[in-house]
């Protein structure tokens, strides 16, 4: 089902989401299902979006969601990083379409995290998918890539 997306301002936006237990396994594939159809719904409407955060639809608890070539389901994730390489690019979000945040992000990442089976997992991320994790992953602790702006003057409109 499409989930309305919490907007910029939402109170529910800056909230630290509580881990998904094993007893709610079975709510992860309604919960993945509907992240899903949103993130499919999102890019229907603006033609972007790789992947969105429970967060992002009213569920609290940490649960990540990204369709690249495939679906991808992160559940307790937990995100290291293997140095301390960094770049600085434009980010979006789903939940404030047509602004454009400046920040800066690691260039590479290591993300730990239960599959849809409870299975643990792991994957090595670089460039643009480490970027994304690491922005989905601020939503589960309530962070909005506003407020990882560089400076007062990296806040951009664009065209959606």
């Amino acid at each position: 089902m499409v989930r309305e997306l919490l907007k910029l301002g939402n109170p529910k936006l800056y909230e630290i989401s509580e881990n998904v237990t094993p007893e709610e396994k079975e709510l992860v594939k309604a919960w993945a299902a509907d992240l899903h159809d949103t993130l499919m719904e999102y890019r229907k409407t603006y033609g972007a979006g790789r992947a969105v955060a429970a967060p992002q639809i009213g569920i609290q608890k940490r649960l990540l969601y990204m369709y690249t070539d495939k679906p991808y389901i992160f559940i307790n994730p937990v995100i290291t990083f293997p140095d301390d390489e960094t770049y600085t690019l434009l980010d979006d979000c789903m939940s404030f379409p047509g602004l454009m945040v400046r920040v800066t992000r690691h260039k590479r990442a290591h993300i730990s995290y239960l599959d849809e089976n409870f299975q643990a997992q792991t994957m090595d991320l670089e460039g643009s998918l480490s970027e994304l994790l690491q922005h989905e992953y601020d939503h589960l602790d309530g962070i909005l890539a506003t407020m990882r702006a560089v400076d007062n003057k990296s806040l951009f409109t664009c065209k959606t």
